[in-house]
């Protein structure tokens, strides 16, 4: 792999937290940063189209999610999404053909101590450039066929269906 298109929609990977509000926000798309900082062999543009909780997704946003990436002239995609909903949207992405398309998230933001973020992303470059074309999803250590998996919200991971 040579290079790598991301398309960042916001979720938990890029909220930063607004202590004076005791709240989180979606800030900018922490991927470039993060993968600039660990010196990649490979290039990578960032185009970041929402900035998001996966919550308040809708079909407009999974719609301009596949326009993106169909536009895209790299095969390889990885796309940063919130974790409650990234199942759904790596569904509908299952038929674009011609590119290997990863997505993945944060539990906790990338900014905090402690985030899997970093880890996350790590599985999902790895995935991008060694999969056959597809859609996937990378979290918890594990590359998921998003047919087969959901995400366990009361322990807060992804796990196979049934």
């Amino acid at each position: 792999m040579q290079h790598l298109t991301i398309v960042t929609t916001g979720g938990t990977i890029d909220k930063i937290y607004f202590d004076d509000k005791s709240d989180y926000k979606i800030g900018a798309p922490q991927i470039g940063e993060i993968l600039g900082q660990l010196g990649v062999a490979f290039q990578f543009d960032v185009i970041p189209i929402l900035r998001k909780d996966s919550l308040h997704m809708g079909a407009e946003d999974r719609a301009l999610v596949r326009s993106t990436i169909e536009a895209q002239p790299h095969r390889h995609v990885l796309v940063t999404h919130g974790t409650d909903t990234m199942v759904e949207t790596a569904r509908e992405l299952a038929n674009i053909k011609g590119k290997v398309i990863v997505l993945t998230g944060a539990l906790n933001p990338a900014r905090f101590q402690g985030s899997d973020a970093v880890f996350n992303i790590g599985c999902a470059v790895a995935a991008v450039q060694t999969l056959p074309d597809g859609v996937y999803i990378a979290m918890n250590g594990r590359v998921w066929d998003p047919a087969s998996v959901r995400k366990n919200r009361d322990a807060n991971r992804f796990e196979p269906v049934g």
